[in-house]
């Protein structure tokens, strides 16, 4: 059986980790490079840097906080924003990222996935997936790019299975309208995705505490379970979250009764 995994995640803006709701009103978090550093040792089993601004500014992501980043921390690193083409993907991998996160990119240029998945292996491609609720489509929730600014017309579902066969190694997949809410991850969202594709899926998008974290997993089978603002600003600790999990059955690296 394969360990839960908890992650980290440094949403960057300027240089500096930020943290908003839905992506706005954004609050200063910390230095990345500080932040990294620290979850590594007390018990992230992964970190994701997101370039949140990247995209729509139309820039490449910031090599240099990410190599930074990348030297500060010694658990695998996911970095995702303004991945446009394979020599970006193939940049970031080479400042230290061990993965690499395409979201608007992938819309407006499907191939991306697979080019990306035959030249480095799909254990290197993360599909991030930003969805909102929308009753017109098929499934109930629709694929948005840019941080969550424009609407896309595509189905989550259909672009989850789309992304996977494509390619796809995992998805990290982010409810919108919980973003920063700290109510619970979505639930129906989550299992929609994790019942039909074959490869992990990441929940983000809502997390108020490390019961919403079991939820997510015993409820909609995550494979994994991210978070930002809890950890940022002291609410709970990754040890807690792990230590709920651990008694709710759940199997989880570096915990022990």
């Amino acid at each position: 059986m394969l360990s839960t995994r908890v992650i980290a995640c440094l949403d960057v803006h300027g240089g500096r980790t930020v943290k908003g709701i839905n992506f706005v009103d954004l609050k200063d978090a910390g230095d990345p490079v500080e932040q990294a550093n620290l979850y590594s040792k007390t018990g992230a089993d992964e970190i994701c840097f997101l370039d949140i601004s990247a995209t729509y500014e139309k820039r490449k992501t910031m090599l240099d906080v990410i190599s930074k980043t990348a030297k500060s921390c010694f658990v695998p690193l996911t970095v995702g924003g303004g991945v446009n083409n394979l020599d970006n993907f193939c940049e970031l991998l080479n400042c230290g990222a061990d993965k690499v996160s395409v979201n608007s990119s992938a819309v407006y240029n499907p191939k991306i996935i697979r080019e990306s998945s035959d030249k480095f292996g799909n254990q290197c491609v993360v599909l991030a997936i930003d969805a909102i609720e929308n009753k017109a489509m098929p499934s109930g929730y629709e694929v948005t790019t840019h941080g969550g600014r424009k609407n896309t017309n595509l189905d989550v579902l259909n672009w989850a299975i789309q992304g996977v066969r494509n390619g796809a190694g995992e998805i990290l997949l982010t409810s919108m309208n919980a973003d920063g809410m700290k109510t619970g991850y979505n639930l129906q969202l989550t299992k929609l995705i994790s019942e039909n594709v074959s490869v992990p899926v990441i929940a983000s998008g809502g997390a108020g505490n490390p019961k919403d974290m079991v939820d997510v997993v015993l409820k909609s089978g995550a494979s994994a379970v991210l978070a930002a603002s809890i950890f940022h600003f002291g609410i709970h600790s990754i040890f807690s979250v792990k230590k709920e999990m651990f008694k709710n059955g759940i199997q989880v690296r570096g915990y022990e009764n």
